[in-house]
């Protein structure tokens, strides 16, 4: 069954695509922060989002671009919401921030979210987007492809189990669609952040995951995962002998956005300040390097064309979670 918009990716708009090149001095003058950042992550520790969101804090008071200190605050409640209604709640506040996952489009579209508009967010800046490859545990040797992994996972029915990172979430939006697409009946278990679904494919509490590159990168280490797809466009260059989901003949990419997010009408000039902040962190050799060595791409993105891209991707999320659900009705 084919499912609403999934078969291609939605156009990006081109947006400011930015040159790697020496820090830059501080943000110039205009606003400061005057007490601690909350910097708010929709999901739990070890997850792709709270590692990025950790490794930018830790450059920021590294370089001495901030006049005060930068809190990471975990809020993986209802699958993100819970972080979504933290910033809406604090209107204008010029000292909390939000690192997003794709939960930003669908947590308000579940329950709880009525009313919730991140349109009303203001834009900060786009730092990356974020890959899914599809893992299995490294001990189950009969699994070396896509295809030797829907046979077995056919064979299981319901008890062939795929974690992942909340309900109703980019992670569930996957498995919805393997078992869509490969006439599978896998069960999905919800976890609070990428790090504990990593962890639970290792020990066998999982069968599957559908893990981004950095999450998995001790278990990689180690040869407790291995990959067997990749949800790219094209072969990653840390996963060169993986291949993509197009080589096997289904025409379908996913990527998840990695922004950071200020709270609903944010003054003009803090607004600036951590736009000029975050482009620098974009531009810096040190995110630049991270973002090759976990496979993170996409161009920096900020002001109206970034909130284009949430209100793209916002109705795409909107199409595909509806059809999920009455898939599974």
């Amino acid at each position: 069954m084919a499912l609403p918009g999934m078969g291609q990716r939605l156009a990006e708009p081109a947006g400011n695509i930015r040159r790697v090149q020496q820090p830059a001095p501080a943000p110039a003058a205009g606003f400061q922060p005057t007490r601690e950042i909350d910097f708010l992550v929709m999901a739990g520790e070890g997850g792709g989002a709270d590692l990025a969101a950790r490794f930018l804090a830790k450059l920021i008071e590294g370089k001495r671009w901030s006049p005060v200190a930068i809190r990471i605050v975990n809020r993986p409640g209802r699958s993100g919401l819970d972080a979504l209604v933290d910033l809406a709640k604090r209107v204008g506040d010029p000292h909390v921030l939000l690192f997003t996952l794709n939960s930003f489009y669908t947590a308000p579209l579940g329950e709880g979210g009525a009313g919730l508009d991140v349109a009303a967010f203001t834009p900060i800046g786009r730092l990356a987007e974020d890959n899914f490859l599809l893992w299995v545990a490294s001990s189950r040797a009969e699994i070396v492809s896509l295809e030797t992994f829907v046979e077995v996972a056919r064979r299981a029915g319901k008890d062939w189990i795929m974690g992942g990172t909340g309900r109703d979430s980019e992670d569930q939006l996957l498995c919805d669609f393997l078992n869509v697409s490969y006439d599978l009946k896998m069960s999905y278990k919800s976890y609070g952040g990428g790090g504990e679904v990593a962890r639970a494919l290792a020990d066998g509490t999982v069968h599957s995951t559908v893990n981004n590159p950095s999450e998995t990168r001790k278990q990689v280490a180690e040869r407790q995962v291995k990959p067997l797809v990749s949800f790219s466009a094209s072969r990653l260059p840390e996963y060169r002998t993986v291949p993509t989901l197009r080589e096997t003949g289904m025409s379908f990419t996913y990527q998840m956005q990695r922004s950071v997010v200020a709270p609903a009408r944010l003054a003009p000039a803090v607004q600036a300040y951590y736009t000029e902040l975050f482009g620098m962190l974009y531009d810096s050799l040190e995110w630049q390097t991270y973002r090759r060595a976990n496979s993170l791409y996409g161009s920096f993105l900020t002001g109206a064309d970034l909130t284009r891209y949430w209100s793209l991707e916002r109705e795409k999320h909107k199409r595909w979670l509806a059809a999920m659900k009455a898939m599974r009705a």
